[in-house]
């Protein structure tokens, strides 16, 4: 019964409540953080529960006045009011009894790589990147630069940015994956229809704390900065190249002047990583089913389709198509897309929680 497996989280609030006010928790300002934050998580479903509990009660009592002569009809009009509600409840409350990701609220580092395709898959690259870029915008946050590859027919090799802002994991965490474009390019005469690929990452920021480095496992050249068709950016030999010796992972950085900079860069993007290849291994081990966010690059594994020619886009892994896709790459309405897989995405959980 629902009833019951929402009190506990009003017991553990009304047990944070007189936690927090006493002598023990005021003097120790760590644990009086943990608990307010504890409470803060837990809000939304107690008074969800508490409305919950108290609209069953008001429909059992306007129930028993139902053959009442004076409080009957006044009973009916409010049950058409409340019986409705209970449904509507019940499902805000699963929603929000879905175990969070403690990721969801955090930044991340978003890597956009060309695949199958040569200068196309580069060039859709950069297609992709603005259209996330808007996409960021029009969410209010702040997107910084880590790195850039830049291609020269245009568009990127490769470009990896922090996206800065409210809850971006949770609505970014499900681009990760090969994402495959439709469609002629600039350079084709016989106006055929070429197929490319991209490969997405999304990765968490974390703190120096979440992850630990020894520095014996790095390898660190310093090379000279090189733009788009060879150019220099600068005369210094202030590019950065970091080698994680046991995982292999391998991180560039040439975009700052300073060689300290793109050290620095370079480190953020390379704790990233190691954060996002232990949360895979983690839940590998824990049997879930997470999708690999970067493939081959290959055609194959693509989790979605940006068709020009039809004006579509598809994700194939909810059989959703949208007949809007230069809307969404130009106006960055990927929340066309983004919405209906978190609706999706929850409604699986609810359902292996048994709720």
């Amino acid at each position: 019964m629902l009833q019951d497996k929402l009190q506990p989280f009003i017991d553990r609030f009304e047990e944070i409540n007189n936690l927090l006010i006493s002598q023990e928790v005021m003097g120790d300002i760590k644990r009086m953080t943990d608990l307010s934050k504890e409470q803060s998580s837990i809000q939304p479903i107690v008074t969800k529960a508490k409305e919950y509990i108290q609209i069953i009660e008001d429909i059992e009592e306007n129930k028993m006045l139902l053959d009442d002569d004076e409080l009957g009809d006044l009973a009916k009009e409010e049950l058409k009011d409340l019986e409705p509600r209970k449904p509507e409840l019940e499902e805000e409350i699963k929603v929000l009894m879905i175990p969070t990701d403690p990721n969801d609220d955090k930044n991340i580092y978003l890597e956009l790589r060309a695949g199958t395709g040569g200068d196309e898959a580069a060039i859709f690259v950069g297609d992709l990147f603005r259209g996330y870029l808007r996409y960021a915008e029009n969410n209010g946050w702040k997107v910084e630069i880590m790195n850039q590859n830049e291609s020269e027919a245009g568009g990127y090799k490769e470009i990896v940015a922090l996206f800065k802002g409210d809850h971006v994991f949770s609505k970014l965490k499900f681009e990760g994956g090969t994402h495959r474009v439709q469609r002629v390019p600039a350079t084709e005469s016989q106006g055929r229809v070429h197929t490319s690929a991209i490969t997405v990452a999304v990765m968490p920021e974390v703190d120096d704390v979440e992850i630990e480095i020894n520095a014996n496992d790095l390898k660190i050249d310093v090379m000279r900065s090189s733009g788009c068709g060879g150019q220099s950016v600068n005369t210094t030999d202030s590019a950065v190249r970091i080698t994680h010796l046991p995982s292999g992972i391998v991180v560039t950085n040439q975009d700052q002047k300073s060689q300290h900079k793109n050290k620095e860069k370079a480190m953020k993007v390379l704790k990233a990583r190691l954060y996002d290849l232990e949360m895979q291994e983690k839940m590998e081990k824990e049997g879930a089913d997470r999708k690999e966010q970067v493939g081959t690059g290959d055609r194959s594994g693509r989790i979605r389709t940006y068709n020009y020619p039809q004006n579509r886009v598809s994700d194939h892994r909810i059989n959703l198509t949208l007949y809007r896709l230069e809307y969404i790459m130009n106006d960055g309405l990927f929340e066309e897309i983004i919405d209906p897989l978190i609706a999706d995405h929850q409604a699986r959980m609810i359902e292996a929680s048994g709720l």
